[in-house]
């Protein structure tokens, strides 16, 4: 049985250099916010990347910088410009402090993305972990990174027992982090111990043979890869249930709505939500009934629960005052998807063949 090495000093300085030989025969050398690595790819990407895998965010990514090349481009942009390319990216308080953060970009910082770590952290949606990737990435800086796949990475290499999750946990592995860091090529040691995670160290079946810090790993000496790093406490999510409300004149326009900034799909458009559709509901709210199949309902997974919407195809009466003008807008089948929408919204709108009636 091979003699595995301690962690330690020792072993930790060599952690970045067998990292480093990995990369360059393995690592991901062709991502497109690596070419060419500037801040401002580095940051969409980061930010993108968060609860996303890379290969569905390529393409959003190459869509954004045509639209976006710049926080200058972004600035000037509508909050509608950045949800509507980002939709189906989920996730969208991210979009929305993407666009705030380039307006702070544009009116303090002359339109550049800062080098400092603190001015980063403290611009809209960025955390500690993605200021060290801009940091890192970007501008050589001596930054750790924390996503996902390194939290994992570390919690096996080092042997940090409980759930990433909680901040005790997180501590201790951003000081095996920092331990790690070498004092050269931070950009690609970044990027290596990120694709270490995605490709070798997987949440299952990690690749033990081919990892190139496998020597010195204590969850590979110890056969406990599939304990750490602890799962998170399961909940079981409960279901809620509610009304989406089709609201459609007689030219076929359909009433959408802007949501409420915070929560549930904040600041994107969609048609009204309600707890009750029964006929004395939607009189009280100036509205009818039309006498059509009402189309399936969507089922939609968030993290703490799951939302079962039933569409209601229903027409005004009255120029009901329930739809206000500071709330929502007339729009066309096809003109509603140039707005941000959320994912099944979109979906349910585009499988509208002929708008209600």
């Amino acid at each position: 049985m091979q003699t595995m090495k301690p962690v330690g000093p020792v072993a930790e300085a060599a952690f970045a250099d067998r990292l480093l030989s990995w990369f360059d025969q393995h690592g991901r050398h062709d991502l497109p916010w690596q070419h060419p690595r500037s801040p401002w790819r580095v940051w969409v990407s980061e930010i993108m990347l968060q609860q996303t895998q890379v290969a569905t965010v390529i393409g959003y990514f190459d869509r954004f910088m045509a639209r976006f090349p710049t926080p200058a481009a972004m600035a000037e942009a509508s909050v509608d410009d950045v949800l509507a390319l980002w939709s189906g990216l989920g996730y969208y308080s991210r979009a929305r402090n993407l666009h705030a953060a380039a307006q702070r970009v544009a009116a303090e910082h002359g339109g550049e993305v800062p080098a400092d770590f603190d001015a980063l952290v403290a611009l809209p949606g960025i955390g500690a972990s993605t200021a060290a990737a801009i940091c890192a990435q970007a501008f050589g800086q001596r930054h750790a990174i924390l996503d996902a796949n390194v939290k994992r990475v570390l919690a096996r290499h080092a042997g940090v027992e409980g759930w990433p999750g909680r901040s005790p946990v997180t501590r201790q592995l951003q000081t095996e982090a920092d331990a790690r860091l070498p004092d050269t090529r931070l950009a690609d040691y970044t990027q290596a111990i990120m694709d270490l995670g995605a490709r070798l160290c997987a949440p299952r079946s990690p690749a033990c043979p081919e990892c190139p810090v496998a020597a010195d790993c204590v969850a590979h000496r110890e056969q406990r890869t599939a304990e750490l790093p602890a799962p998170k406490p399961r909940r079981q999510r409960p279901e809620r249930s509610a009304f989406l409300l089709l609201i459609a004149r007689d030219d076929g326009c359909i009433w959408l709505e802007r949501r409420p900034p915070a929560g549930i799909w904040g600041g994107l458009w969609a048609p009204p939500i309600v707890e009750a559709a029964d006929k004395a509901s939607l009189a009280a709210m100036g509205l009818k009934p039309r006498q059509q199949p009402r189309p399936e309902p969507l089922r939609h997974g968030f993290t703490h629960f799951v939302w079962q919407l039933q569409p209601m195809p229903c027409a005004p009466v009255d120029n009901p005052v329930s739809l206000r003008e500071d709330l929502g807008a007339w729009h066309t089948i096809g003109g509603a998807q140039a707005l941000g929408l959320p994912a099944p919204i979109r979906r349910l709108l585009e499988s509208l063949e002929e708008p209600p009636s």
